[in-house]
């Protein structure tokens, strides 16, 4: 029953998904649709990238489901209709390799990403996380948000997760984080480096060193039961060239070397 709701849900998300949450029936008849299901820390970046490829390939209409890298990977196990994926966590896609939804071959590293923490006042290092300044600290769900696990690992490393979990208030995606604190909602919450470049609210933020948590690597990958193969793999391609990558780059991402 559980399966079935994910495939529902997923149906109706990705039936809808577009830059306008509108889907041109004219486009959808003249051109090829590529769905592309996202973790939510690319949209930026990828829209930038939709309108560049787009211009060079008159014949595809791309379109967009963001969300939890979690979230999207068990849409696609229960069969979403979903032609390429980018994933803010190597094991959702290995997970889809293992349910045969990904053939390995169609699979590469593509960026990398950082973790810092962001906050409405000044926090002097991780540990100001425990303090009375902070009294609400947003975090991606763990089990479905990639951002949100890394957090967890990098606050259990630092002898802080259990202590600081009556102060979390759990968020669906990272934008979601990322607004609340924005809007005041939370004194602080854990986000990605690349979401700086999404916001012109946030002034005040921490760097969470690397080694206090797993290597932060996003794979894209073809979904095996696409019925465009040509043109999915023409964007999975297209999605590491120089141009894509300098697009990616400007937006706070790092390429895998």
């Amino acid at each position: 029953m559980k399966k079935l709701l994910y495939f529902l849900v997923a149906v109706f998300v990705l039936s809808a998904c577009s830059n306008d949450g509108v889907i041109s029936s004219k486009a959808s008849k003249d051109k090829t649709v590529i769905t592309v299901s996202a973790a939510a820390s690319l949209k930026v970046a990828l829209n930038d990238i939709e309108k560049s490829y787009e211009k060079e390939h008159k014949h595809v209409d791309l379109k967009f489901n963001y969300g939890a890298s979690g979230a999207l990977a068990q849409q696609i196990k229960s069969g979403a209709p979903v032609d390429v994926f980018i994933s803010a966590a190597k094991d959702k896609v290995e997970d889809l390799v293992k349910e045969d939804k990904v053939n390995k071959q169609d699979t590469k590293q593509l960026l990398k990403n950082h973790l810092v923490i962001v906050s409405k006042d000044k926090l002097e290092n991780m540990n100001a996380l425990a303090s009375e300044q902070v009294q609400k600290i947003a975090l991606g769900n763990p089990d479905l948000v990639p951002a949100g696990k890394y957090g967890k690992q990098a606050l259990e490393r630092a002898n802080l997760y259990e202590k600081l979990k009556p102060k979390y208030v759990l968020a669906k995606d990272v934008r979601q984080v990322l607004t609340y604190v924005e809007t005041g909602n939370v004194e602080a919450g854990i986000v990605y480096t690349s979401d700086l470049k999404a916001s012109d609210k946030i002034k005040k933020v921490v760097t969470i060193e690397d080694k206090m948590h797993d290597e932060i690597i996003y794979p894209a990958a073809i979904v095996k039961d696409t019925k465009h193969m040509k043109e999915a793999r023409a964007f999975y391609e297209y999605l590491d060239t120089r141009q894509s990558i300098e697009v990616f780059e400007n937006a706070g991402f790092d390429r895998v070397k």
